[in-house]
């Protein structure tokens, strides 16, 4: 599903007529995007949107907190509103301890004295954040570029060992995009690389590095046949899914689908991610294993991507919880501690 809802233009005509170029997140649609097929998944999600929506107005009744638990976690699962999106993930996540316990702490760090090569490389990716997107281009009015870019320096003197590197402007701004607000997005960003992705982004990038090989782990044990296939082709899961870990499958998956994502990972942490990419190679098994050499493999794993089986983000989050089987956090923590030792035993 890549965007959560059509702006309704005119009457009558084709799809094309009755929907506007740009969604409501602000991307513009591409120049070969299926208008007729995406207003046919909408009329089914739109009913599915408003039946969650109706719910989760029950459930909060205006509230600016909520506990985690059972049903909440169930709710999640089911898909976010948009509406009620930011508040959420604040909660769920931590970032809205943080904030009440750090009042004024985001706009002191905006006035301290800046690190010139900070600011230099973080203005040199301003420009190559969503291009596509309407909010962020200098003439928008409010700019998401002037927010993305203090966003990213506060969170460069904040967390000096991560400073910034490339990845890091897609998250900042998918976060903006959500929360129109630079303190919430600052925060979740704390949340996400300091808490949730440890070690994601640090200069060595070792729990990205190791994540990756975990799923090789667990795609040998799930999928023996896929994971043959890479062997006997030479691909590295690096090479494959990187990208996807990385962005968090932006620019990866359908803006709607990355956000139902989002939706969890904030909630249930990592094993999110995992899910994901286990239901992707699970669903395209065959496919995978069709590849008759390095390139087929690199080719098809970029498929994977696209297509109805993704587009439709309410069906594929059933699928992640269901798809991959069991996916204990024991596993994940036995298969991370193997995975670290080997790839700092590799590099020493």
């Amino acid at each position: 599903m890549e965007k959560n809802g059509a702006t309704v233009s005119r009457i009558g005509g084709g799809a094309r007529d009755r929907m506007d170029s740009v969604d409501p997140y602000g991307f513009e649609r591409s120049k070969d995007f299926d208008y007729d097929s995406y207003e046919e998944l909408m009329s089914e999600y739109l009913v599915v949107l408003t039946r969650r929506s109706i719910k989760w107005s029950k459930l909060l009744k205006g509230k600016s907190k909520v506990q985690k638990n059972v049903k909440l976690k169930r709710y999640i699962r089911k898909g976010i509103p948009n509406e009620h999106r930011a508040l959420i993930w604040m909660t769920a996540s931590g970032a809205h301890d943080q904030l009440e316990k750090n009042p004024g702490y985001y706009q002191s760090l905006l006035a301290a004295q800046h690190d010139p090569k900070l600011v230099e490389t973080i203005c040199t990716d301003l420009n190559r954040t969503f291009p596509d997107n309407v909010q962020f281009h200098k003439t928008s009015n409010p700019c998401l570029q002037n927010a993305l870019y203090n966003v990213l320096l506060a969170y460069g003197h904040h967390n000096p060992t991560v400073s910034y590197c490339q990845g890091m402007n897609f998250i900042a701004g998918y976060l903006l995009i959500i929360t129109k607000d630079e303190e919430k997005s600052f925060w979740l960003m704390d949340a996400l690389l300091g808490r949730i992705l440890s070690d994601y982004y640090s200069p060595a990038m070792l729990g990205l590095k190791t994540d990756q090989e975990v799923l090789g782990e667990l795609v040998k044990v799930k999928m023996p046949r896929v994971w043959q296939t890479m062997e006997d082709h030479n691909v590295t899961w690096t090479l494959v899914v990187s990208r996807w870990f990385i962005c968090l499958y932006i620019d990866v998956l359908p803006v709607e689908t990355v956000l139902r994502i989002w939706d969890c990972l904030f909630y249930e942490g990592s094993k999110i991610l995992f899910r994901v990419a286990l239901t992707l190679i699970h669903h395209n098994e065959t496919l995978i294993q069709q590849a008759k050499s390095f390139p087929d493999v690199c080719e098809i794993f970029k498929l994977i991507t696209h297509g109805p089986f993704v587009d439709e983000c309410h069906t594929f989050m059933q699928r992640i919880f269901t798809e991959p089987g069991r996916l204990s956090t024991v596993t994940l923590t036995k298969l991370r501690s193997a995975c670290r030792s080997r790839i700092i035993a590799e590099k020493s």
